[in-house]
């Protein structure tokens, strides 16, 4: 049991917790969360005695270990699996003294102690975990050296995990993983055998994989039962009854003071107004929890392109040697709002990267709408950003004739405010310059917007505007992510990127997380009978689903042509002078009744298909 006991600790004057406690029972998940700047990575280092408490105390039951992810990440020229078996230094240490031990009962105990740990399956518990974790049985024999730094986080995340502390404290376990890693990472940790701590902003791992949130808040920790979801209500709860309260204790102050104010000159009621002024002075305030602040993305709005915006043919794509990607035939809407699903190394990035113009295709045909703008947002970019240069400085140089209000407005329409406009992007938070690589990436106000894990270091609140924003975009959206709660209210489609190819998924997020716990992307084939079977349900369904994406299409195709319709009625179009800005929107016309007749027509098959398989 971890016991935080009335503690009190301050950074530079400034007081983070002041008579702080807590108690997490033995083997409970529990999510830390607060404010970005609360304490929370402050709060793991004095748990681990890397500081030095101010008062309280933090106690833990007589020789527990106690768990992280290392800064220093391995870089050496050791294996993946041995760097992680390396992590467990009790049996590393025990197998060393058995190569030299000479004294026959010291003997038998190292062969006791390692049979107690299960030290001779150790081999494969660490295989297990670098595999949940991206690594295939070819990459754990590579040196550690071979890898960046990211993917060595994971090496680093693989080797605590394999060591099993007592008490496992991570800090933004996902914010190296992958979809798959971190689904992955939630089921091992909802059966991890002892205590974990976990500050994180993915919703989903803190509704799936916890049993308790610790707030930290107002320099006060708090422990509430329950996933994430449920610890946002009771607060919505909470702060809804203490604001009514506050309300009407205001609302009785004013009455005692009002009644102060009138008769504390005349004798006569003197004592009852001295009755009030202690009634006053007795009156603890009602201090509600203070709301999140609001964060905001005010993405520019491009205007209306005719559809297709991208259509694909046979495409090849790949770097040196060959193909990752083939015989693409694929077609992107503005209107579209689509994930990219598939483990590591399938080739989703390396979509991502064909579609915003940094690879071009090997062979087949892509065509891109002639006026089309592409927003490009990867983690790698906020890496790149030039630290010794601020926010302002960065738009500067891409908007040079634009005077500095509308530089900063831009700015403060991506919650980087007049401080951080001016601070170098060496001294800016994570979140803070993943937000300045946002604005950078949409500043021309793309029409298509391609975001490769765009909410690494965003706090909850910011990925909730992050999401808010995505909804209102009126352009279309490709998105990489491992956040599923992100992916669940932005994508309205799933492509699965798998063995060369890129697939639409019929299926949704619910039924790929499940189908990846299970070991596997795709459901397996049926194998082939001679007489034709009866649609399963699933088939029904996947059917119906079907039906539902073809008539959505046609929905937004019609209102793109009464749209269209309407502008070729204006008869200020066919002024002289207007050039052929006329023939312009009637070909966009006609493109759009041409989609038209195709989406008719994948209509009208999709429902026989369906008919016939429910007759």
């Amino acid at each position: 049991m971890l016991r935080i006991s009335d503690i009190t600790y301050s950074v530079e004057g400034r007081p983070l917790l002041v008579g702080a406690s807590a108690t997490i029972p033995t083997g409970h998940k529990v999510g830390l969360v607060g404010r970005n700047g609360s304490g929370k990575t402050t709060l793991f280092k004095l748990i681990r005695r890397e500081l030095v408490l101010e008062g309280g105390d933090i106690s833990l039951p007589a020789r527990s270990r106690i768990g992280g992810v290392a800064q220093e990440v391995p870089s050496s020229s050791t294996s993946l699996l041995d760097t992680v078996l390396q992590a467990d230094t009790e049996r590393a240490e025990l197998l060393a003294e058995s190569e030299t031990a000479r004294d026959p009962h010291r003997i038998a105990e190292i062969q006791n102690r390692l049979a107690d740990i299960d030290a001779w399956s150790a081999e494969g518990r660490a295989s297990a975990i670098l595999k949940g974790l991206g690594f295939d049985a070819e990459a754990q024999l590579r040196p550690c050296s071979d890898f960046s730094g990211g993917w060595r986080m994971r090496v680093a995340l693989a080797g605590v995990l394999f060591a099993q502390p007592d008490l496992l404290l991570l800090d933004e376990p996902t914010n190296y993983l992958d979809l798959e890693g971190a689904l992955w990472l939630e089921s091992y940790l909802a059966k991890y055998p002892h205590t974990v701590i976990i500050i994180s902003h993915d919703r989903g791992l803190l509704n799936r994989a916890v049993q308790g949130i610790l707030h930290l808040d107002a320099k006060k920790l708090t422990y509430w039962n329950g996933p994430y979801d449920q610890f946002a209500r009771q607060m919505a709860e909470k702060r809804a009854v203490l604001q009514a309260e506050a309300k009407k204790q205001d609302a009785r102050r004013a009455h005692l003071q009002s009644f102060v104010d009138r008769f504390k000159a005349k004798a006569s009621k003197a004592v009852q107004a001295q009755s009030r002024v202690k009634m006053l002075e007795k009156m603890t305030p009602i201090t509600p929890p203070e709301e999140a602040k609001k964060q905001v993305f005010t993405f520019p709005k491009p205007e209306e392109l005719s559809p297709p915006i991208i259509t694909m043919e046979g495409v090849s794509v790949g770097y040196d040697g060959p193909p990752v990607l083939k015989k693409l035939s694929l077609r992107i809407d503005q209107d579209d709002r689509i994930a990219l699903l598939g483990r590591n190394g399938e080739g989703k990035s390396t979509l991502s990267k064909l579609l915003a113009g940094k690879l071009e295709p090997r062979d087949g045909k892509m065509v891109s709408s002639s006026k089309l703008r592409i927003g490009y947002f990867a983690q790698h970019q906020v890496d790149e950003l030039h630290i010794d240069e601020t926010p302002l400085q960065h738009i500067m140089r891409l908007r040079p004739a634009e005077g500095q209000p509308r530089l900063r407005a831009r700015l403060a329409g991506f919650g980087l405010m007049a401080d951080q406009a001016e601070t170098v992007v060496g001294r800016l938070s994570g979140g803070q310059k993943a937000r300045l690589s946002l604005l950078l990436a949409t500043i021309d106000a793309p029409h298509l917007l391609i975001l490769d894990e765009p909410t690494n270091h965003l706090d909850m609140e910011s990925r909730e505007a992050l999401v808010e924003a995505l909804t209102e975009y009126s352009g279309a959206v490709v998105l990489v992510s491992h956040d599923m709660h992100l992916l669940g209210l932005v994508a309205d489609r799933l492509w699965l990127v798998k063995g060369g190819a890129v697939v639409p998924y019929t299926e949704d997020l619910e039924e790929y997380r499940r189908q990846l716990l299970a070991g596997d992307e795709t459901p397996k084939e049926k194998p082939a009978v001679e007489k034709p079977k009866r649609a399963s349900r699933d088939d029904i369904l996947a059917m119906r689903a079907e039906v539902r994406k073809c008539e959505e299409r046609l929905d937004k195709l019609n209102v793109m042509r009464d749209r269209l319709a309407k502008k070729l009625a204006d008869p200020e179009l066919y002024e002289p002078g207007r050039g052929s800005e006329a023939e312009t929107w009637q070909k966009k016309y006609a493109e759009v009744m041409e989609g038209l007749d195709r989406a008719e027509a994948m209509w009208l098959k999709a429902q026989e298909k369906l008919e016939t398989a429910s007759a």
